[in-house]
């Protein structure tokens, strides 16, 4: 059956939707409640949900807008249901944002940003350019600087190591990008960049890459 996407304003979220996707990491972390993810409604524009059939398989809240001028699309919480067909919904998912975000950055390279939960999240990044943090990269100031620009706008101003990328958690419940794929687990390097990381407490790494106009325009990325 295939995986079927929908975007929608986070306004028209019911009650009822968001109950539909605390549900899906109800028995396990990071175990985003409905309490969380009404305020998650209120924080972000878009939100997206993959389904197979009548299930639920996938959800994300997300913005496009710019940062300084850049065109960005921030994801500021996603989580796929840890199914055989992970790998399937997290393509669908981010081949509607790519889709959406050409749409409204026609020709402009567009930053892609969020906060990943663990390491087999850089499978979000797949097809992007100049990924940070990378394996044997050394990041320049201003990628360090959009590293501390994305973590203030995901509320975490003055909490990033803008060297390693890591945000320490404040105890408090802290949204990001939860994905395990089930076909391949993450390599050492990219294990590495966790070992600061306590996601428990809150902790996450800030991750960004680089959708290039011409992968947008060619549809070279996601699921298209």
């Amino acid at each position: 059956m295939s995986i079927q996407v929908e975007t929608k304003d986070c306004t028209s979220i019911s009650d009822a939707e968001l109950a539909e996707m605390a549900d899906l990491c109800a028995e396990r972390e990071p175990r985003f409640d409905i309490g969380f993810l009404s305020k998650q409604r209120e924080e972000w524009v878009l939100v997206t949900r993959a389904r197979e059939g009548s299930k639920l398989r996938g959800y994300s809240f997300s913005t496009l807008e710019r940062i300084g001028g850049t065109p960005s699309l921030l994801i500021g919480l996603a989580t796929v249901d840890r199914t055989s067909r992970a790998d399937t919904v997290l393509r669908a998912m981010m081949g509607d944002k790519y889709r959406r975000a050409l749409l409204a950055f026609p020709d402009e390279d567009v930053l892609v940003g969020t906060r990943l939960l663990g390491a087999e999240g850089f499978r979000a990044f797949a097809g992007l350019t100049d990924v940070v943090p990378g394996p044997d990269h050394k990041a320049t100031g201003e990628e360090r600087a959009w590293g501390r620009r994305l973590a203030k706008r995901f509320g975490a101003d003055g909490r990033i190591d803008d060297r390693t990328f890591v945000v320490t958690g404040d105890g408090c419940e802290s949204g990001g990008f939860d994905f395990i794929s089930p076909k391949a687990a993450a390599g050492s390097e990219e294990c590495a960049f966790f070992e600061g990381v306590d996601a428990g407490a809150g902790g996450r790494l800030v991750t960004f890459g680089w959708a290039l106009a011409e992968d947008l325009a060619g549809g070279k990325l996601g699921g298209r």
